[in-house]
């Protein structure tokens, strides 16, 4: 009997920290709202390791990519007058390798989470000191670095997921968010002239 107790026991004690053990080492799913990145100039790290750069660094933007999945974006997923956080999950962070201007405000080089507060005719693009956090629960404005107001352009297709990404011309850079039927360009300029093509 007394070894049939140990038996259970020990059969117990090992289920449960074979249990334990999975849970630890479980891998994560794939996230509906998968991480993205994107750079200025575009595809830096292919073009560097095929030593075809013709610029340096400038900007890369990281950033989640929901879906829209037949939902209302604007004023209902997305709420007018509210903080949003760029993207979904963890909140968008762009970082500027040198000084750059937007909307001739001058902004550090550094690393920022960008937040917007979307209207129905505007948005309020917001680059913010604190980094590394989800979602915009716990936003600061006293940590904000720069707000510049745009606004945004309705386009007749519909963009399914949120894309970000960097688009030239002679006059700027600019950081393009696409989703549903909204276009947003947030520009921005260094101190030297842009080089490359257009």
């Amino acid at each position: 009997m007394m070894h049939i107790t140990r038996f259970v026991f020990a059969s117990i004690f090992l289920m449960a920290g074979t249990q334990l053990l999975a849970q630890g080492n479980r891998v994560p799913p794939v996230d509906k709202s998968p991480l993205d990145v994107s750079y200025f100039p575009p595809n830096y790290p292919v073009l560097k390791i095929q030593d075809k750069l013709t610029e340096p660094l400038l900007a890369r933007v990281i950033y989640s990519r929901p879906s829209k999945g037949g939902r209302t974006i604007l004023g209902d997923l997305v709420e007018y007058g509210k903080v949003w956080r760029m993207g979904a999950n963890e909140a968008s962070e762009i970082e500027f390798f040198k000084d750059v201007k937007v909307q001739s405000q001058k902004l550090k080089k550094g690393r920022y989470t960008l937040f917007a507060i979307p209207a129905q005719d505007h948005w309020t693009i917001i680059f913010n000191h604190e980094t590394d956090t989800w979602g915009a629960f716990r936003y600061d404005e006293k940590k904000d670095a720069l707000r510049v107001e745009l606004k945004p352009d309705r386009m007749k297709e519909n963009h399914e997921v949120l894309s970000m990404y960097f688009e030239k011309n002679d006059r700027h850079i600019a950081l393009i968010l696409l989703w549903d039927d909204i276009k947003l360009s947030i520009p921005f300029t260094v101190d030297e002239p842009v080089k490359g093509k257009k």
